[in-house]
């Protein structure tokens, strides 16, 4: 911050209230847009930054959010912590990160303690051991934001792209390529397994709008969204008696794996089986051929789940609860479309 600059600094060179500066800044209440710009242009040209560690004190909060989610080693959670940390640093927030490894009893443990037990003001929580209705015997008072697919109870807000939609898209790029077995890698038909369910019911509703039916036996059930999953998961599929032309893998890391399989059988991708992934991580930019992917826009829940966060930390009874979908896209890469030829 520029030495000496004040709220009262911005609110003069805006031609606002000191009021409705802190209205901006902090974000505890609606401001037009014309209004919040101004404010804005005032912050930027005076290089004004909140004193987010006395605001914090005097309202009796740490500084810190918490990042809940089951592993650590997973390449589209590593992606998607670096833009937290970055939107929450801009906010003067520090960031703590836990790793559940998918365990139900941790993640209720986690869940129930209440931040005022802890270091933290409140919680992004990206569950995968608990259900749906695990998520409403939290504490009641903790600050929640909810990533993945979850619905929320009108508690907590939740964030995240339209799983169906974006499988649905996927399947249908490779039907529209005139593949006719396409396999789905990663249906995970349990309790806790939503975030595969809602991708299975993409991969059926594309389908069922070709007019092609699903081949039951092109369904593979994985553990996780992992390489090793991918790999046993292809390599089961070439066994079969018609092995599939096409595959729509649940993560990236799936589609990692199942292009190894290719790889070792001596198949051809996309020629011979074409393969789809998701989550757009940098490994599969640079695998080889890279990897047609579904493409969340990482930065935007990032960015949109600290935001949501503050709010309810601002104000933890009048923030009510909202379903907030990101944008998604699908990217062609060589492993369905192949590779652009180059020259005559």
């Amino acid at each position: 911050m520029a030495k000496g600059v004040t709220l009262r600094d911005v609110a003069a060179l805006a031609g606002v209230s000191s009021r409705t500066v802190s209205n901006v800044v902090n974000g505890y209440a609606p401001v037009s847009e014309a209004t919040r710009a101004r404010v804005q242009r005032a912050v930027d040209e005076l290089g004004y930054r909140p004193n987010v560690l006395a605001r914090n004190l005097a309202a009796g909060r740490s500084g810190q959010i918490a990042v809940v989610v089951p592993y650590l080693d997973t390449p589209y959670f590593a992606e998607l912590l670096q833009g937290i940390i970055r939107a929450a640093r801009v906010q003067g927030y520090n960031v703590l990160i836990d790793q559940t490894d998918g365990d139900a009893e941790h993640e209720k443990l986690f869940l129930s303690r209440g931040s005022q037990h802890l270091l933290f003001d409140g919680v992004i929580f990206s569950p995968l051991g608990l259900a749906q209705s695990d998520l409403s015997e939290r504490d009641p008072s903790l600050p929640l934001v909810v990533l993945g697919e979850r619905v929320s109870d009108g508690s907590f807000d939740h964030v995240g792209i339209d799983d169906v939609i974006a499988s649905l898209e996927a399947t249908e790029h490779l039907l529209g390529l005139g593949r006719r077995r396409v396999a789905a890698i990663g249906d995970q038909p349990y309790r806790t397994g939503e975030a595969a369910q809602l991708r299975t019911r993409g991969y059926r509703l594309a389908h069922e709008r070709a007019g092609i039916p699903v081949r039951e036996e092109l369904v593979i059930s994985t553990p996780r969204f992992n390489r090793s999953d991918g790999a046993r998961a292809m390599a089961h599929l070439l066994d079969l008696e018609e092995p599939p032309d096409a595959v729509f893998c649940y993560s990236d890391l799936v589609a990692l794996g199942a292009l190894h399989t290719l790889a070792e059988r001596g198949l051809r991708v996309p020629e011979d089986v074409a393969v789809v992934g998701y989550d757009d991580i940098e490994d599969g930019r640079y695998s080889n051929p890279p990897v047609t992917t579904v493409s969340p826009d990482k930065k935007v829940i990032a960015e949109t789940a600290v935001e949501r966060l503050l709010k309810r930390i601002g104000s933890p009874t009048s923030v009510p609860g909202r379903e907030i979908r990101a944008p998604h896209r699908l990217i062609p890469r060589a492993s369905t479309i192949g590779r652009e030829r180059r020259g005559p």
